[in-house]
């Protein structure tokens, strides 16, 4: 048995992992960096075993001498080497490599192209500008419900402009990287500024809503949205979905365009590469969203490697929903009972029908992804599972869910654990959640509370309650009675708490069991 099967072997045998993925792999090869990212498998949202960049800049100075720099590739082919190696380690089934600007546009990127593939012993897949915007107008899909809007990819050599709703031949790409820019500018801000206004003047893009998001991909801008989230104290530390009316994050760019980046908190978590940018991709972002007429932003955290795995998907597996795939794989591998989580969304859907609490499409994603999540911390010790908990939901990589839907899971969670009480107050990022949505997440809480004690996240206990509202206008909870003997002092505390949430009483019936 080879290395690589054995490896493969060990992983299919981990208790963390999902048996049936074979990790697939994207090595991305960018005017700026040349990263290596492994997935567990190609799904609709991929968990990520391994990531590692490593800033190479290999479109520094393409500009202007038309090659790339022979000490910018020798870094290049070292660190993907380096990668390879990683690659077969982890048994990658799959190793997909893709090459941009820097090497599709450097006299020398055909000979740079080939060195590579003859150390990865695979096709490189040297991408068209049409084709960067394509897969990051593919990425934004993959990782927000119902992305509507234009999608903005900025990486160091181009800037690519795609709408949701255009094909593959319909996107545009524009000399406008952030190295690029720093280069064609000499280092001159304010000429970038105009650089960036005139390729831009000739753009003609068509919203596919009023609403007119923008959708903003690449480190760079991270970064700055990074900045402004310390500078606006925003209780929430997840870049994926962060959004921002588009004049105050333009009136925020211009304050870092200006260059003084020492002034802005959090200067220092950015590394100096990465540093030197920001003004470049300030302006960058402030013509784009001035000359489009946006009206938001919308970071995102998927781009051009994520599309790419998106269209490598079948149809079908396109239409799944990515939050409760993530939410729904985490079950599988930390809650006592996977199939308990399907039937605590079942019930809870039931229950919020009865009670007369209406939810509008995402706020029943919210809820049956909020389902599955609600019982991965049952290992540890109970005066710490809320915490366990809202560390996992407030830090994973869930995507399809706005910061909104964070904080629905946060005060779900946390109460469900902690009480609902008013002594307990759950933490800064549930303030992200409207009176209504709280309202909504407060009562799931107490519905977990009291079904757990029934079910002790056993599986097919609760399809035998039911919660019914009778032609009296009452709200009556059903128990067959070979289930009887579980009403006791707690979970007659805590339908008075459910009771509460509602704002009128709740009874208990008891029927038979036939």
């Amino acid at each position: 048995m080879t290395r690589k099967q054995k490896t493969t072997q060990k992983y299919i045998e981990a208790q963390g992992r999902l048996r049936e993925r074979q990790p697939i792999a994207i090595l991305d090869i960018g005017s700026n960096s040349v990263r290596l990212v492994v997935y567990e498998g190609l799904t609709r949202s991929p968990a990520v075993l391994f990531n590692e960049k490593v800033l190479c800049g290999l479109g520094r100075g393409v500009a202007k001498t038309g090659s790339l720099d022979e000490v910018a590739v020798k870094r290049a082919l070292s660190a993907i080497k380096r990668f390879k190696q990683l690659s077969d380690q982890l048994g990658v089934e799959a190793l997909h490599i893709l090459a941009t600007a820097a090497a599709r546009e450097a006299e020398n990127g055909p000979k740079f192209i080939s060195k590579v593939e003859k150390i990865c012993d695979g096709k490189v897949q040297l991408l068209s500008g049409e084709m960067e915007a394509y897969y990051a107008g593919l990425g934004a899909k993959s990782g927000f419900y119902n992305a509507e809007g234009i999608v903005g990819d900025l990486g160091g050599g181009s800037m690519e402009l795609m709408p949701t709703d255009a094909n593959e031949k319909q996107g545009l790409t524009t000399p406008l990287g952030g190295l690029r820019l720093q280069e064609t500018s000499d280092d001159d801000v304010s000429q970038a500024s105009k650089i960036a206004r005139k390729e831009l003047s000739n753009v003609k893009l068509k919203w596919p809503s009023k609403d007119k998001c923008f959708y903003a991909i690449g480190g760079t801008w991270r970064n700055l949205a990074r900045l402004h989230m310390i500078d606006v104290g925003y209780p929430l530390d997840v870049v994926h979905g962060y959004t921002v009316k588009a004049k105050d994050y333009i009136e925020f760019c211009k304050k870092v365009a200006k260059g003084n980046l020492d002034d802005f908190k959090g200067i220092e978590e950015i590394s100096k590469n990465r540093q030197n940018l920001l003004p470049f991709g300030a302006v960058a972002l402030i013509e784009a969203l001035d000359k489009l007429g946006a009206k938001e932003i919308q970071m995102s955290a998927t781009g051009l490697r994520e599309g790419y795995l998106y269209s490598l998907l079948d149809e079908e597996t396109r239409k799944t929903d990515a939050l409760l795939e993530a939410t729904g794989e985490l079950a599988i591998l930390r809650s006592r009972s996977p199939q308990h989580s399907l039937e605590l969304a079942d019930w809870t859907g039931m229950a919020f029908e009865q009670i007369g609490m209406e939810e509008s499409s995402s706020e029943q994603r919210w809820r049956k992804a909020a389902c599955n999540l609600a019982d991965i911390s049952w290992r540890a010790d109970s005066d710490f599972r809320a915490e366990q908990s809202l560390g996992i939901i407030n830090n994973a990589g869930f995507n399809s869910i706005s910061h909104e839907g964070r904080a629905y899971l946060t005060i779900v969670n946390f109460h469900r654990h902690q009480g609902m009480g008013s002594k307990h107050q759950p933490p800064e990022s549930a303030k992200l959640a409207s009176d209504e949505t709280a309202k909504k997440a407060r009562l799931l809480a107490a519905l977990f509370r009291l079904l757990y004690l029934f079910s002790a996240s056993v599986e097919d206990v609760l399809p035998g309650l039911k919660l019914v509202r009778t032609g009296y206008g009452n709200l009556v909870l059903e128990v067959p009675e070979d289930l009887e003997v579980l009403i006791g002092e707690r979970p007659t505390n805590r339908l008075q708490q459910l009771s509460k949430e509602i704002g009128e009483d709740v009874t208990v019936s008891i029927v038979s069991s036939e």
